[in-house]
């Protein structure tokens, strides 16, 4: 099994709802710390929300010049980010602009940018829930 890396930033999503109120946020993994949170927004989905935080925690990072790791639970919201393309299937409505808006500076930052933090699966089974998790299941 291996450690959790304390020095690094922990992201999760909430979404109430299917779609629904989505919000995302940023923990430093070690001290607890919140570092962002974003939202909510109306009509979005977990998975763009995991997404979000992936991209947002990795232009934070970028822009502080650190190169600590950023943990994730979501196998989706890793895959998109290294995909470069939020690949959901919910559709732009008048409630979800703003996300949509979102989206496209997510996908536009990381097509002009590189990084070199590593993005961390989260191993919940070994360690429990993200320290990023909103406590709502």
């Amino acid at each position: 099994m291996s450690q959790i890396n304390k020095e690094s930033l922990s992201v999760d999503a909430s979404c109430l709802g299917n779609p629904g109120k989505m919000e995302y946020r940023g923990i430093h993994t070690g001290t607890g710390k919140a570092i962002f949170r974003v939202g909510p927004f109306e009509k979005a989905t977990n998975n763009i929300g995991e997404f979000l935080a992936i991209v947002h925690a990795l232009a934070l990072l970028k822009k502080q010049q650190l190169d600590i790791p950023v943990y994730s639970d979501s196998t989706n919201g890793m895959l998109w980010v290294k995909q470069k393309k939020c690949k959901t299937k919910l559709q732009p409505v008048e409630e979800n602009k703003p996300v949509f808006e979102l989206i496209r500076r997510a996908e536009t930052w990381l097509q002009n940018n590189t990084y070199s933090n590593p993005v961390l699966k989260w191993d919940t089974k070994n360690w429990g829930e993200i320290p990023a998790d909103f406590g709502r299941k």
